[in-house]
């Protein structure tokens, strides 16, 4: 299923999307976490509703740097031996539409990076990599937006990475019977109607049930927790000449079979 959640007539639902046309359900979040059944208390078309983050506020997101051969492979570094991992900040989420904004008084090299985010369903704790799909629930596209300044005068990425709005997350959350392999997707990042990023997640050098194994073994993966798995080459800070977003650019992740999600900028004086 296409699980999204959306504003209609002043109330945020979750619905089943299919064909531009979503089916309303009184469900919550606790309720999809579940898996409880979805009994349609009616229908509304996508163009009439505006789309939400699909996770209202993910308990902890867990992000992979360098875990793409051709990421590595712009930037000249050998591939590393073990997920490098890093956070993002809960307050950080956004979504479909909603507004990338910064401060020009923090930074002022703004990047974008298109990745699969896996959504955990069940508590994980010390998974096998053969069941790790098992604790998945689904996935969406997620923007991985990073302040470069911040990351690299810092020393780590936390801060850099976990600005307001540097998380967009949707346009739906896409359950496992729909995406039964992770690594056979298409992921491609826009901005201003130029495609920048056009790779595929078999270039991951970490697979996603390695990655759900790994991360468990040393901490408890909770429903609703998020695992943003790494970008492809193309990103703008290795390009020449660099390419940084800026006032009112738009930018669009898209991955196959999970959709399409824009955003607009703005650069805060």
């Amino acid at each position: 299923m296409k699980w999204v959640r959306f504003e209609h007539e002043g109330l945020h639902r979750f619905g089943i999307l299919q064909n531009d046309l979503i089916t309303v359900t009184s469900l919550d979040w606790d309720d999809v976490l579940a898996g409880r059944p979805a009994v349609s208390i009616g229908t509304v078309p996508l163009s009439e509703i505006q789309l939400l983050s699909p996770l209202p506020r993910p308990g902890k997101i867990i992000a992979i740097g360098l875990n793409y051969m051709d990421h590595c492979r712009e930037q000249n570094l050998t591939p590393p031996e073990s997920p490098v991992m890093f956070c993002k900040f809960p307050t950080s989420v956004i979504g479909p539409d909603e507004v990338i904004e910064w401060s020009s008084n923090l930074t002022k090299e703004v990047d974008y990076e298109v990745e699969l985010a896996v959504v955990i369903g069940r508590t994980a704790r010390r998974v096998s990599q053969d069941s790790a799909l098992d604790y998945v629930l689904g996935y969406t596209a997620a923007n991985d937006v990073s302040a470069r300044d911040l990351q690299f005068s810092d020393g780590q990425w936390v801060r850099g990475k976990s600005l307001d709005t540097f998380c967009p997350l949707g346009p739906a959350l896409v359950t496992t019977d729909e995406i039964p392999c992770p690594q056979d997707l298409t992921i491609r990042c826009e901005v201003n109607g130029e495609t920048l990023q056009d790779g595929h997640t078999k270039e991951m050098i970490f697979p996603v049930d390695y990655l759900v194994s790994f991360i468990s073994q040393a901490f408890t993966l909770e429903p609703g927790d998020v695992i943003l798995t790494g970008t492809p080459d193309g990103v703008g800070v290795f390009r020449d000449p660099q390419v940084f977003l800026g006032k009112d650019d738009q930018v669009a992740v898209e991955i196959e079979n999970i959709g399409r999600m824009n955003n607009i900028c703005r650069e805060l004086d």
